[in-house]
């Protein structure tokens, strides 16, 4: 039996042997783990300060059990919450094992006479109170390390989506774990709308597939920036199923954030302008939607069409850029555009061959003629504004 006498003695020995007890916990530590020895000074010095205070923390509980959980949280109070980032939670627990066990080592030191099993027992319980207690705190700090990381995560993906990259984009996009390199921008639509929990699933899924991935989630419409770590058409393959029904488009390639943001930009324009072409692939890349990017209002669309598909035309001398332009004011017909240019209807398809050749576009196929189409008719409205009155 433990009288109050035996209780009272026990505790000013332990009030006594605080700053001991802790001294010699950091050098279990320092001993026995090399990651402890490794951590730099200042991370060094906050576990310092948990383990005293976790000392000073039992000598609390052993004063008054019944506030043993208060006790026990305001042990980690002492360290920043920068603690929960430096040092894992295993780590941490790693800690808490190591100074219980220095307090139950040096029991019979402490205890009274006839009154060590009882500090024994009051030990084993504090462990179970402060690992549950470091368990409460490490959930804390992870729901508020996700909420921040959620709204940073918003602010950058919508910076992108509006292709402002600002100097402090680059640092928050690191502050999310993104490094430059090949990126990969998909944007489609989500399987209907989404709630809290379907949306915090579906990024799960996104960063299984994808580690590190942005996700913007903004009413049915989906943004995937994903880092290419691996196979292109793999990473393509996991992520597609990730969207809804209807046109996925693929962003040009991109390797900095000024390119990202422009391949955001590029794939957005592009879903809203793919149901424009009722035979588009799944995923389709926005270079292939430029002619309907261009219907949506995508100035950089037009630009890039010109640049593509008339310039180099216009620039290769000779008959070309007139063949193309007759054989498509002539309805596409080998024959008329052959008569209207008095010239062989061989002659004709031989400069086309040599257009396609050139740019990429073969103007017999119907789609590749309608690419051209668009093109000329920008380039044709763009000369003619720059042309002397």
């Amino acid at each position: 039996m433990v009288t109050p006498d035996m209780r009272a003695e026990t505790l000013r020995r332990l009030r006594a042997g605080t700053g001991r007890l802790a001294t010699i916990a950091l050098k279990k530590l320092d001993a026995d783990y090399p990651w402890f020895r490794e951590l730099p000074a200042q991370e060094r010095s906050w576990v310092g300060s948990v383990a005293q205070a976790g000392i000073a923390s039992f000598v609390a509980y052993f004063a008054d059990p019944h506030a043993g959980h208060r006790g026990t949280l305001e042990m980690f109070a002492s360290a920043p919450p920068e603690l929960t980032r430096t040092i894992s939670l295993q780590h941490t627990l790693t800690i808490v094992r190591t100074f219980v066990s220095v307090v139950e080592d040096h029991s019979d030191e402490f205890a009274a006479a006839g009154a060590e099993a009882h500090l024994r027992e009051a030990i084993l319980r504090y462990s179970r109170e402060i690992a549950f207690s470091a368990a409460e705190v490490y959930a804390r700090a992870a729901e508020s390390r996700g909420a921040w990381d959620a709204r940073l995560e918003a602010l950058v993906v919508d910076a992108l989506v509006r292709g402002e990259v600002d100097d402090d984009l680059p640092s928050r996009a690191a502050a999310l774990g993104w490094k430059p390199g090949p990126t990969l921008v998909l944007v489609g639509r989500t399987d209907g709308p989404l709630g809290e929990v379907q949306s915090a699933e579906l990024r799960r899924t996104i960063r299984r597939a994808a580690h590190g991935a942005l996700v913007g989630i903004h009413g049915e419409d989906l943004v995937v920036i994903a880092r290419i770590d691996g196979d292109l058409e793999e990473l393509n393959a996991m992520l597609l199923p990730c969207f809804g029904p209807g046109p996925v488009v693929v962003g040009p390639p991109a390797v900095t954030l000024v390119e990202v943001a422009r391949a955001t930009r590029a794939a957005i324009y592009g879903a809203t302008a793919a149901p424009a072409w009722a035979l588009a692939p799944r995923p389709v890349n926005a270079d292939d939607l430029l002619p309907e990017r261009v219907l949506v209002g995508d100035s950089a669309a037009a630009d890039r069409l010109i640049a593509v598909a008339y310039d180099p035309i216009a620039s290769a001398g000779g008959s070309l850029k007139e063949t193309v332009a007759t054989f498509l004011d002539c309805g596409r017909s080998l024959e008329l555009a052959s008569r209207t240019m008095f010239v062989h209807a061989n002659t004709v398809r031989y400069r086309l061959r040599k257009v396609a050749e050139l740019t990429g576009w073969d103007v017999l196929s119907t789609r590749d003629a309608h690419v051209l189409q668009i093109a000329f008719a920008l380039g044709r409205l763009r000369d003619a504004s720059t042309a002397p009155l």
